[in-house]
């Protein structure tokens, strides 16, 4: 018997969630302000605030799984959008006792010596970090006071189609395939670990289900790390084209424009990410739900497809 699911947001994880979950014959309600269609055979589509905690109670009553798929854009806007929302999705799965699957990222963990795992403790000090720990911390205190079932996945820097001047790679990759020269923030020649988006929402969906997962984070499986400049040679490749020159954009550089420019002083604060190796053990995850990441040369494909799509 079919269950019913809602997906907040129509992003790249939102979507791929709704795709697989509609795959699987379930009832699929995908919720944005605008309500746009997706275009997904067999997904219902809603317009609504899910800031609004009453709203988004009534959308997810009698649903099996919230899923927390939003993505606030701008940086800058954080501190006012992420709050009320996280609140509100917390509020609405414990009204309804639906599940609460959320897709997070690494920023909690903030600069770290050596690879990220789920034991290690949330210790950002940049704001954007700690407002993304605080958001699981308070799942995760709901979650220990029996108000909630509560789970969270963590992935790297995304891949895959859909990403577009949200991912590191696919902000230069149109360009690249012109053959033109990019340019790309801190050191290019280190290990760093790229998530395919598919696979985001695979381990979402596979986390959601089990209910013995709940109450923690969990690493999205990833391929091997590779440098930027690797990542995007190999993206190149899967298109039949050569590689590119590939300029570096100091991380102090951003420092020095965010004396003026907001956005340019939130990405500032997160190029540590880009000065060492940035790379994540997903052994865990990899042994509790049997997931193996899409494998990279596939990855490649995917991504360029969805570039040039």
């Amino acid at each position: 018997m079919s269950q019913h699911h809602v997906v907040i947001g129509a992003g790249p994880v939102g979507r791929h969630v709704a795709a697989l979950l509609a795959e699987r014959g379930e009832r699929v309600t995908v919720a944005t302000r605008s309500g746009r269609d997706t275009g997904l055979d067999g997904v219902d589509h809603l317009a609504l605030d899910a800031s609004d905690a009453d709203a988004l109670t009534r959308a997810a009553e009698g649903a099996a799984v919230l899923y927390n798929c939003a993505n606030p854009g701008n940086y800058t806007q954080w501190e006012a959008t992420w709050p009320p929302l996280a609140a509100a999705l917390l509020t609405a799965a414990e009204r309804t006792g639906a599940v609460y699957a959320i897709t997070g990222n690494l920023y909690p963990y903030g600069p770290v010596a050596g690879p990220m795992r789920e034991s290690l403790p949330d210790a950002a000090t940049d704001h954007k970090g700690v407002l993304r720990a605080k958001l699981w911390a308070d799942a995760l205190a709901a979650q220990l006071a029996g108000r909630v079932r509560a789970v969270e996945v963590r992935a790297s820097d995304y891949v895959g189609p859909g990403i577009g001047e949200n991912g590191h790679i696919t902000r230069v990759l149109p360009a690249a395939l012109q053959g033109k020269a990019v340019s790309m923030v801190g050191r290019t020649d280190l290990p760093h670990t790229f998530t395919d988006v598919l696979d985001v929402a695979r381990t979402l969906v596979a986390a959601a289900a089990d209910e013995g997962a709940h109450g923690r984070t969990w690493m999205v499986p990833s391929n091997p790390a590779r440098s930027q400049a690797q990542a995007l040679t190999e993206m190149l490749a899967a298109a039949g084209k050569p590689p590119v020159t590939v300029r570096r954009l100091p991380a102090g550089l951003f420092w020095t424009m965010g004396l003026v420019s907001p956005m340019m002083r939130e990405i500032g604060q997160m190029t540590y990410q880009w000065t060492a190796p940035y790379v994540v053990d997903d052994s865990e995850s990899r042994a509790r739900f049997g997931i193996e990441p899409t494998p990279w040369d596939e990855v490649c494909r995917r991504t360029v497809a969805g570039v040039a799509a």
